[in-house]
């Protein structure tokens, strides 16, 4: 247990430096702490996997550690890097990410499912940060057209309500295979395309971790619409054929 538990205090220690750094308006070295907890937050469920840790203990403080580095500290960089222009509005729309990971971290502790490894209801809280880090690297690197500038609210607005209703949505989204044999076995496709992911991650930085998130994303959201207009065009069974 102490070994998992060191990567999640190291994901939660993250998640504080990233808030001292926005605190000193330093948003882009606050972003990358953030991708740093969620690597840490990675490292600690494949450490517990490995080891044979899993605890209670292990699911709560990992819990605490995610409110603050996937909510909480992504909430205080929108509200400091452009809401806070916008108050009382801004202030309402940064706290978002903060509220609904919250209910999402609840949600998933007194239902999650320990066989179901595959996906999660809702979009994870590590998803939701990394879309927002993501977001504010590709704005500071980038040669943003003025109607898509992260200072516009009309911009900001949207994407915050986006994610965060994501996160306490019953839409499914694939959960990141542990890498094994057995999982290279059964998910090829899966496989490949995370390592592609971590390709893109590397080799584009920024761009390629704003790729990767809305594929993601789209994914996620693209199979839920599907699975909905099917069920919608599926014919009606005539009840008085059983009669």
């Amino acid at each position: 247990m102490a070994v998992p538990s060191f990567f999640t205090l190291m994901n939660l220690l993250c998640g504080f430096m990233a808030l001292t750094q926005v605190a000193d308006a330093a948003f882009v070295l606050a972003c990358w702490l953030i991708v740093l907890a969620g690597f840490f937050d990675l490292l600690d469920g494949v450490m517990a996997r490995l080891t044979g840790a899993d605890s209670p203990f292990g699911v709560q403080l990992d819990s605490l550690s995610d409110i603050v580095s996937f909510g909480v500290a992504p909430s205080f960089l929108l509200y400091g890097y452009v809401l806070d222009t916008f108050n009382p509005l801004g202030m309402i729309v940064a706290a978002l990410p903060a509220l609904c990971g919250a209910v999402r971290l609840a949600r998933y502790n007194m239902t999650a499912d320990e066989s179901d490894k595959e996906g999660f209801e809702g979009l994870p809280i590590p998803g939701q940060a990394i879309a927002v880090v993501a977001l504010i690297l590709a704005a500071e690197n980038s040669a943003w057209d003025g109607r898509f500038a992260l200072d516009s609210l009309r911009v900001v607005l949207p994407v915050v309500i986006v994610l965060s209703g994501l996160m306490v949505s019953s839409i499914r989204f694939d959960a990141i295979p542990m890498p094994s044999l057995e999982a290279v076995r059964t998910h090829p496709s899966k496989i490949a395309a995370y390592g592609l992911a971590g390709l893109l991650i590397v080799g584009l930085q920024e761009r390629g971790l704003l790729i990767v998130l809305t594929a993601y994303l789209l994914h996620g959201v693209g199979r839920a619409l599907y699975k909905l207009m099917r069920a919608l065009v599926a014919p009606v069974p005539d009840e008085r054929l059983g009669s």
